[in-house]
């Protein structure tokens, strides 16, 4: 069975982490869909599609995860055609992980099962309380993996993020 984890990944940080492994418990694969993916180089969106991919990737190779996907999933503004749009790039899926609520109710007249993805600490891990910190130059590498946190500094986007801010 093959589960499609959505977010915008902004930075991928170990909440993000802890969810590919809690999935991978009970699915044979995760697919992760970035959303957003055309967005970047803004406060909410710092990052490219290419740069979150990076970091994804650089987290799961260290952690030897293997059995994933990552997919791009750019937004439409439609959302009564979005899951015709997600289905268009990826259907290879059994069930849905999100919190969103627009999301769930959305796949869920598409008739797929939507699970909500466990909260591993929302004040501490969300990509927001991140880039807030980093913009406010506080401390904040404990939130993400480490080869999230050298490839932030290694692509300047502790720069980017405070230039936004």
């Amino acid at each position: 069975m093959k589960a499609l984890f959505i977010g915008r990944f902004q930075p991928f940080h170990k909440g993000h982490l802890k969810v590919v492994k809690y999935i991978l418990e009970e699915f044979d694969e995760v697919i992760i869909g970035i959303g957003s993916s055309q967005y970047s180089n803004t406060f909410d969106n710092p990052f490219t599609s290419d740069e979150r991919v990076e970091m994804i990737k650089k987290t799961l190779e260290k952690n030897k995860i293997k059995n994933y996907k990552i997919i791009l999933i750019p937004d439409i503004h439609n959302p009564p055609k979005w899951v015709e749009h997600v289905l268009s790039i990826f259907s290879d899926f059994d069930t849905v992980f999100t919190n969103n609520k627009l999301t769930k109710e959305l796949f869920e007249k598409r008739s797929y099962k939507v699970l909500k993805t466990p909260i591993f600490n929302k004040a501490k891990y969300s990509g927001e309380n991140i880039r807030n910190k980093i913009s406010k130059n506080e401390f904040w590498e404990d939130l993400v993996p480490e080869e999230v946190s050298k490839y932030i500094k290694e692509i300047n986007g502790v720069k980017r993020i405070q230039k936004n801010f």
